[in-house]
């Protein structure tokens, strides 16, 4: 029970701890134990400041009152993905050597052909000259002459063919000479042999057949008392 002598409080002003000897314990409790109405500042400055609306991004993560909002991975990953990569710089192309490093070795190597063309198809053996020597002095009794046939050529190889004739009538025959390569002189010998007492004037001839025809002689002389 309040006291009749005591003024009441304003209208609006709770009574306060100790002002008198009884007081309203529902009253204060009742102001004390209010809940406040719900706040809903933050929630509001932040979905305002980054535009979030629902169904939106949600953010990465919250550090204290500080909301961070990103595209999250899957957003990353389309992002990089939507980049144009920068061009690739141009292959370098190596330096291809001039023609003028090959040319000496071109040149050697064109000689060389022209010089086995040359020793190949070239002109074929061909005779240049022919002569024969016989011994200036007079053959003595029962002894050999030695005639001496000297043939000159161009220095190709092939085959010398040739003829002996003596004027007593006989003949060699036919007789072939090799000419290797590069040999321009072929020295071709009659062994002529004489018997018996006697003298007489003696001829040897020298007939080329091939490569063409030539003919030359000589003569000497068989002495014997």
């Amino acid at each position: 029970m309040r006291a009749t002598d005591e003024p009441a409080p304003p209208p609006g002003e709770s009574a306060r701890p100790g002002a008198g000897d009884e007081y309203s314990a529902t009253v204060l409790g009742s102001h004390w134990f209010q809940r406040p109405e719900p706040d809903t500042t933050v929630t509001a400055t932040v979905r305002e400041v980054s535009g979030v609306r629902d169904g939106g991004t949600r953010p990465d993560r919250t550090e204290g009152a500080v909301l961070r909002f990103g595209p999250g991975v899957q957003g990353a990953l389309a992002h990089r993905a939507g980049r144009t990569p920068p061009p690739a710089p141009p292959p370098v192309r190596p330096r291809r050597p001039g023609p003028r490093r090959y040319a000496l070795p071109a040149l050697v190597l064109l000689a060389v052909l022209v010089l086995l063309a040359w020793q190949r198809l070239g002109p074929e053996l061909a005779v240049r000259g022919a002569a024969v020597t016989a011994p200036s002095a007079t053959v003595a009794c029962d002894s050999t002459a030695d005639v001496v046939g000297t043939v000159t050529t161009n220095g190709r190889p092939g085959t010398l063919t040739y003829r002996w004739t003596r004027s007593d009538g006989t003949s060699s025959g036919v007789l072939r000479e090799e000419m290797a390569r590069g040999q321009k002189e072929a020295r071709l010998h009659l062994l002529w042999t004489f018997e018996g007492p006697g003298r007489y004037e003696a001829r040897a001839e020298l007939r080329i057949l091939s490569p063409s025809a030539r003919t030359t002689t000589a003569d000497l002389t068989y002495a014997c008392p």
